[in-house]
């Protein structure tokens, strides 16, 4: 009987520790977490809020249209950002709602010293618009160049 009542409590202490323990698919990556762990240079862009999904992509120079097949933005990835972060040196990044020659459609910037934004749905381009799901292309540019902060 007394073997039966210890498997039982080990067995209980067991299942209790392994609850306890983070799992791969439970322990999403976060903006913060990933502004800090990310190579520099880079602007990134995230399907989902809070950067809790694959990255559409990243560049180090600017990309006039996230829709075609150049630059490191491509194909799918126009008007999917719902999340963002700027790891660049020295410059903001400046999104468009509209792709081309800089600018048109709108924008919003976005500083290195806020570094990431969390969720888009609540930051509107110069134009009007939401931002999320409607970035189409980005550059990079000194802050004078901006009168639109995301935040």
């Amino acid at each position: 009987m007394r073997k039966i009542s210890a498997i039982v409590t080990t067995l209980a202490m067991a299942g209790l520790w392994a609850a306890a323990l983070p799992t791969g698919s439970a322990q999403a990556a976060t903006c913060a977490g990933l502004h800090s762990s990310l190579p520099t240079q880079y602007v990134y862009a995230y399907d989902a809020m809070n950067c809790d999904s694959a990255e559409l992509g990243r560049a180090v120079g600017n990309d006039q249209n996230w829709g075609d097949s150049g630059g490191s933005f491509q194909g799918g990835d126009t008007n999917k950002a719902s999340s963002v972060i700027n790891l660049g040196l020295t410059s903001q990044v400046k999104f468009y709602n509209g792709t081309g020659d800089f600018p048109n459609g709108g924008y919003i910037c976005l500083s290195r010293v806020e570094g990431f934004v969390r969720d888009l749905s609540d930051d509107f381009f110069t134009s009007g618009p939401t931002v999320n799901n409607a970035i189409s292309s980005h550059e990079w540019v000194a802050s004078s160049a901006c009168s639109n902060w995301a935040t």
